[in-house]
Order: C-alpha cells, then sequence, then structure tokens
C-alpha cells in the first residue's frame, strides 16, 4: 500500500544546496520515479498504470504536450510524467472526515505542496455562505447552487468559465457550448498565460497559431534552436528526439539565461549507452540576458540579409509579403545595441550564424522564456522573419515548434475555447446548434481578474487547474476571488485555490486520465490533441477513486440541464451517454476533425491538417506569410536591481508541486531560493545562503514584496535572477503583459532586495 500523506506542513525556506548537475535523467531519474510511484501507488498498482502511458491502447499522460512517435518504448513516460501519474493515480483519499477535521482557514495556512499530497478528493464538498467549513454535497444540489447564481445573474457576462489544459476535446468543446449558449464568450483558459503570444505571433505571420513542425521534422533538422525553454524539466521527453536528432547529424543552439543540466548531457534511461555515458547535446550555449531573444534574432536576420545567397529567394518571392519593410528593419540592427541587450560576445553570435547558413533544414522551440515579455510577440515574429528569410517553413525538417506545457492546452484552444472566437467558427456552431452564439469578444485570464476585482463578474466556475497559484498579482488575484459570489472548481485534488473562495465555494471531483469511465452507453474514450496537431485517444484503467466521481462530460451536461433547462434544445443527457456523439458534432463545427469517430480507432490518431506545412499556404489576410518590422525591445535593468524570471523546479509541474528538491540545480528540501550571479551578488552585497526579501518594482509605485528568499550564488547570466512560482506570482503586477496577447510578463520582473524582514 501506498504511505499516508504527509502529517505537518514541512518548511520550505531552509534549502541544502550543492552545485548544480550538468547531466539530466539517468540512473536517478528511474530511482525517484520508482520512488514517487511506490509512495503513491503501490508496486502492483505502479506497474498496472506506467505501463499503459502514452500507449496507443492505454491513456495520456496528463503532464506535458509532448507528441509520441508510431513506436512506443514500453516505458514511454519520463520522471515527471510518472510523477504526475502518481499523483493522479495516487492511493490517498480527501474525504469529508478530512473536510470535518481541517478549517477553511486551517487549509488557507498550508502550503501548495502539503494541499496536493493529501490525495484524491472523493466526493462534492460545499463552503456555504459564512461558513469556515466545507461540508458534503450532493450533486443535485451542487447543480441547483449553481443554476441559482447564474440564472440570478444580470448578465450571463458576470460568469467566468475558465479551462485548464488537462480538459478532454470532448468536455471543452461541451463547456464551450454551454458557456455560448448561457450567452457569453468569457472563456478565459490557461493559453492566455502561456502561449498566447505564440498563438498572437503566428496568427499574424503565417495564419494558423500553432506549430508547423512533426516530430519526424524535428529528427529531420540541420540545426535546432532551443530559445527560452528547460527541456530536462518541463518536457524531459524532448530530450529523447534531440538525441536522435544529434544521432542522426543535427546540430543544437541553446539560448537561456541559466545552463540547464538537461542539455548539457542526456543519459537516456532506455538505453545501456544513455545511462552510462549519455549525449551531450548542446553544440553552443548562448546564455542570453532575460528579453534579448528579439535582439539576437534581429542581428541573424541583419547578418543573413548580408551574406550573398543566404535569402531563399524563390521562397520569399512566391510565399511572403512584407519584405522590404523587414529588410530595411533588420539592415538597422547594431552590433553594439545587440551586445548589451544579449549579453553575448560577439564571436558567440559569429558562430551561432555560421551554423545558421550551414543548416537548410531548422527549426526553432521555445516555451515561456520567449512568450512571457512585454514584447514577447514582436520577439516570436521575429523568430518567424528568421525561419522565413532561408525558407524553413513548409519544409522538411524546419519550422516553428512552440512547445506546450499541458498535456490538452492546443486541444482546448482548437474545440473553441477562446474568449475571442473566430467568426467562421460562431457561424459554424450556430448551424450545428441552432442557437446564437454572443459574438462581443470575451474576457481572458488578466481581464478576469479584474473584472471580479472591479465587481463586473460575480460567477468562477474552473474546469480543472489551480488558478489562483497559476496567475499574477497573488493578492490582488485573491481578493478579486473573494468578491465573488460563488466560486466552483472541477478538480482531482485539493490546491491553494479550494482555499480562496467566494460567498459560497463547490469543489467538484472528478474522474483522472487514469480512471475508466464508464457511462450509459459504456465505456468511453476520450481525446486530446499533442503539441504537434496530432489527436488521439486516451483510455483510463484504474478503478476510480470513489463511486461519487463524475467525469468532465458528465458535469458539464448536468450543469447545462441545471442551468438551461427545458428550453435548450442541444441532447445534453446523449452526450452523456456516449461521446462518440460529442465527437459527432465536433466532426460537423471544427475543421479537420471529419469522420472523428472513425480516425481515432486507429492505433496512434491522426494529424489534424496545418496549410502552411502541408501546402505552403499561408491563410493570413495577405494570403502569403507576412514578414514584420518592429523597434527592437529588450528590458533596461537600472543599477541596483536585477531582472527576475520565474521557473519550475525540477519537482514541480505547472503549479502542481511534486516535492521540495531541484535536484539537477543543486536545491534540496526548500523552494523559497533566489539564484543570483556571483558577480551581481558581490555588488549587491548578497551572500551566499543569507535570507533577503524580493521587492518587484513597476511604475504604478505599489509594493509587492516576497519575503524570506534563501540566495543562491548560480551561474545566471549577469543582471538576472530566478526564482521559482508560484511562490513568486506576488511579484508580477496584474497590467505587467505582453502587447497584443496580454499575458502576464512572468519572466521580466524587475526586483530590488532588501534585508529579510
Amino acid at each position: 500500500m501506498a504511505s499516508k500523506p504527509p502529517a505537518g506542513d514541512p518548511v520550505q525556506d531552509a534549502p541544502q544546496v550543492t552545485a548544480p548537475q550538468h547531466a539530466a535523467a539517468g540512473l536517478p531519474a528511474i530511482g525517484h520515479t520508482l520512488r514517487m510511484a511506490q509512495q503513491q501507488m503501490g508496486v502492483r498498482r505502479s506497474a498496472q498504470t506506467l505501463l499503459k502511458v502514452n500507449q496507443k491502447d492505454g491513456f495520456d499522460c496528463p503532464g506535458c504536450a509532448w507528441p509520441e512517435s508510431d513506436k512506443r518504448h514500453t516505458a514511454e513516460f519520463c520522471e515527471n510524467g510518472a510523477k504526475a501519474v502518481a499523483e493522479e493515480a495516487t492511493l490517498r483519499r480527501v474525504t469529508p472526515e478530512f473536510f470535518a477535521a481541517h478549517s477553511l482557514a486551517d487549509l488557507a495556512s498550508r502550503s501548495g505542496y502539503w494541499l496536493g499530497q493529501q490525495g484524491r478528493i472523493t466526493q462534492p464538498m460545499y463552503l456555504p455562505e459564512g461558513a469556515d467549513q466545507y461540508e458534503p454535497v450532493s450533486w443535485e444540489r451542487a447543480f441547483a447552487i449553481i443554476a441559482e447564481e447564474l440564472t440570478a445573474l444580470d448578465s450571463p457576462d458576470e460568469a467566468l468559465f475558465y479551462t485548464s489544459g488537462r480538459t478532454s476535446n470532448e468536455a471543452a468543446f461541451l463547456f464551450q457550448v454551454f458557456a455560448r449558449e448561457f450567452g457569453t464568450n468569457n472563456l478565459p483558459d490557461c493559453s492566455n498565460m502561456c502561449h498566447e503570444s505564440s498563438g498572437s505571433a503566428l496568427t499574424e505571420t503565417i495564419g494558423i497559431g500553432k506549430g508547423s513542425v512533426s516530430l519526424e521534422d524535428l529528427h529531420q533538422a540541420d540545426l535546432i534552436i532551443v530559445a527560452g525553454q528547460n527541456p530536462g524539466t518541463n518536457h524531459p521527453r524532448m530530450l529523447s528526439a534531440l538525441e536522435k536528432a544529434k544521432n542522426a547529424g543535427a546540430k543544437i543552439i541553446s539560448v537561456n539565461p541559466l545552463p540547464e543540466a538537461g542539455m548539457e548531457r542526456f543519459k537516456n534511461p532506455q538505453t545501456p549507452q544513455g545511462m552510462l555515458k549519455g549525449t551531450a547535446l548542446n553544440d553552443l550555449f548562448l546564455q542570453i540576458r532575460i528579453g534579448g531573444d528579439q535582439s539576437l534574432f534581429r542581428l541573424l536576420n541583419k547578418l543573413i540579409l548580408e551574406t550573398e545567397g543566404a535569402v531563399d529567394e524563390e521562397f520569399v518571392r512566391e510565399h511572403t509579403h512584407g519584405y522590404e519593410e523587414f529588410a530595411a528593419a533588420a539592415a538597422a540592427a547594431d552590433w553594439d545595441e545587440t551586445l548589451a541587450a544579449t549579453g553575448l560576445r560577439r564571436a558567440e553570435i559569429e558562430r551561432a550564424l555560421a551554423m545558421v547558413l550551414a543548416s537548410r533544414r531548422t527549426i526553432v522551440c521555445w516555451a515561456m522564456g520567449l512568450t512571457q515579455h512585454k514584447h514577447a510577440v514582436v520577439t516570436i515574429r521575429e523568430v518567424v522573419n528568421f525561419l522565413l528569410l532561408r525558407g524553413n517553413i513548409g519544409r522538411p525538417g524546419a519550422g516553428v515548434c512552440p512547445v506546450r506545457g499541458h498535456s490538452n492546452v492546443q486541444g482546448d484552444r482548437t474545440m473553441g475555447i477562446f474568449e475571442r472566437p473566430s467568426p467562421a467558427f460562431l457561424d459554424a456552431l450556430e448551424t450545428e446548434f441552432g442557437f446564437a452564439p454572443p459574438r462581443h469578444h470575451g474576457f481572458d485570464v488578466v481581464r478576469s481578474i479584474q473584472a471580479l476585482r472591479d465587481g463586473e463578474a460575480k460567477v468562477f466556475f474552473a474546469m480543472g487547474g489551480n488558478f489562483v497559484a497559476a496567475t499574477p498579482d497573488t493578492e490582488v488575484t485573491e481578493a478579486a476571488m473573494r468578491r465573488a459570489r460563488l466560486t466552483v472548481h472541477v478538480s482531482t485534488k485539493l490546491n491553494r485555490s479550494h482555499t480562496v473562495t467566494g460567498t459560497r465555494a463547490l469543489i467538484l471531483p472528478t474522474l483522472g486520465r487514469t480512471d475508466k469511465d464508464i457511462q450509459a452507453g459504456g465505456r468511453q474514450v476520450v481525446t486530446v490533441e499533442d503539441s504537434m496537431g496530432m489527436v488521439h485517444a486516451s483510455r483510463g484503467n484504474l478503478t476510480p477513486a470513489s463511486p461519487l466521481l463524475l467525469s468532465e462530460p458528465a458535469i458539464v451536461t448536468r450543469l447545462a440541464r441545471a442551468v438551461l433547462g427545458p428550453s435548450s434544445t442541444t441532447p445534453w443527457e446523449d452526450f452523456e451517454k456516449d461521446y462518440g456523439t460529442i465527437r459527432d458534432r465536433i466532426a460537423r463545427v471544427v475543421p479537420g476533425f471529419e469522420d472523428f469517430n472513425a480516425k481515432i480507432a486507429r492505433p496512434g490518431g491522426f494529424a489534424l491538417p496545418h496549410a502552411p506545412r502541408d501546402e505552403r499556404r499561408f491563410p493570413t489576410a495577405t494570403g502569403k506569410a507576412n514578414f514584420t518590422a518592429a523597434p527592437v525591445e529588450f528590458p533596461e535593468v537600472p543599477a541596483g536591481r536585477l531582472l527576475l524570471q520565474t521557473l519550475r523546479s525540477h519537482d514541480q509541474y505547472n503549479t502542481t508541486i511534486y516535492g521540495l528538491d531541484d535536484r539537477y540545480r543543486g536545491i534540496k528540501g526548500g523552494r523559497r531560493v533566489v539564484l543570483v550571479n556571483p558577480e551581481d551578488a558581490q555588488e549587491l552585497g548578497l551572500a551566499d545562503g543569507s535570507y533577503t526579501d524580493l521587492v518587484s518594482e513597476w511604475k504604478d509605485g505599489v509594493e509587492r514584496r516576497a519575503p524570506g528568499f534563501r540566495v543562491v550564488h548560480y551561474p545566471t547570466a549577469r543582471g538576472c535572477a530566478a526564482a521559482y512560482y508560484p511562490e513568486t506570482n506576488v511579484l508580477i503586477p496584474l497590467d505587467s503583459t505582453a502587447d497584443t496577447s496580454n499575458t502576464p510578463a512572468s519572466k521580466s520582473v524587475l526586483i530590488r532586495f532588501e534585508r529579510a524582514q
């Protein structure tokens, strides 16, 4: 049997610190995986579960969205994926007796780690107005409470319907149908906080807000640039793909303010040679200053333009628009300004240029290190310019590769979870369901928090996720949530959001990816879309944690029946009985999903169409791929200040904390640490091991403080610091967002250090 959950809340502000590691995975990853699995699931259940992860007849890992190849390994999961599965398939349970023993105030005093370690929630729980204790409630009463609040609103736009990226395609599609039949486009989702900048930039430049490469393209590339991303911790299975590309002759450039163990050397635990020796992945590490990426790619573009024969003139002529304006802007790039913005040496950029010019097939991969800045969208546009110049979109082994986080965050957007839907999507929805969906834009995540804060929104309903911990400006966000009339969270486990409630609150426990889903129509499957546009089925194999759990599609259908009543002609009951009927509707509404049920019956699923990749056709306003020209931006840091980026530890997935270690960075037993370059630390008087308060500076003059962080001297880029979220989300102003995408600027927070109070 699995061990009991921890009895107390462990101290998280006194970590042990050793030197960072220079290799990832290997035997330690296997050891950590087995230990976590045994603690949460026990030996037998671990084998029963892990052997089904990411298999064609199994379930999709609830961790990241990295794709699988057609040929699967028996252990088709990484260390962090195994941790995600173990926490979902845990034998630990959160029962009504647990809530009776812990008041809301008690739960609010606990860490996110402690809350998550308690296990699976077993039945619906309700916090009445004025109460300090959750109490059990029937499903019927829970839906009646939600209906009471929603139907009492003055406008449907006073409701917010948030979606986490783990929600299946079927549940997401139903959720947005319900919200729009109710009358609102307020469908914020976790994309607003991560890859919204990618979607904004790519939609404008190539006509579709998704990556243009497949896993096979990655294996065929000549050059792969990994910018603003740490695959070793955030997408570990990507290391196997990079290793395969490297063995086939690819070169790899890593662009990051922090050296990352996985990019230095990958010890593949699936092969004997990998375990013993490993593969050095980086051919060049560009230790860039935070926010300097646009400057780097702009200068590379200037140098490409100046190199005879380097531009793919036929591609530019036949497939692009705006070249002349872009070329004029690139010609103005300045070496001195670029070196100041990036912190790089001229020789390093020249070496990168040589690798670029030697490559016919280039892929650029990126994640939050590029998307969470004020100038994130123009940075990604500059990356697209870089690829267009040499014809590297729509060519095998080349293209754009935004690496998504949550396992179905891309699929949720495909299914219509978007506050700004296209007219074509709304037209198709109206034709299929017979109601007129609202046409005005709804609220994204930041705007939703502002609406709650200002009294414009009164009901918050979250389909998964940990909204309070994931969002910026923690004190503002928590105060805003407490102004709601009702907060509802569809969840598998406890998290911080359950302790920051509206006047009334509900926790609705749901099935996870690992659970069998049996409805009136028989055993059901759901589907997900990975980071590269592959859609496939997911089938849980475990008996659910409680007979009182409902699936996400069942929750949505019963919610819709309670709120919309008999006036709705949508066949909600049929959808709950048989998810195939949901997929029939998706097939008629969403392009690329024709014959959906037949396609997912094929092992491995199917690829969604992607016009730029498949046909070199660009569905933009100009009908071509668009070069863009924008002024170069980068953060300027005054003396005595550093630029902070928030990041994950290795024992973490988004806001889910699996443990208190970050072994690749040498941190053990704690999370309240700030990583500072030793030279910066000396200038600022920050001794290694001393404690400091982090104070962010923003134009509104409001003091935002994260107290009691241990200083760790670490080889970061000069002028830069790093610390874990969600602990540092308190430092990020709600109004500090990316232009165009409105994504929180979590990777460029200006901070000063003050003596710990």
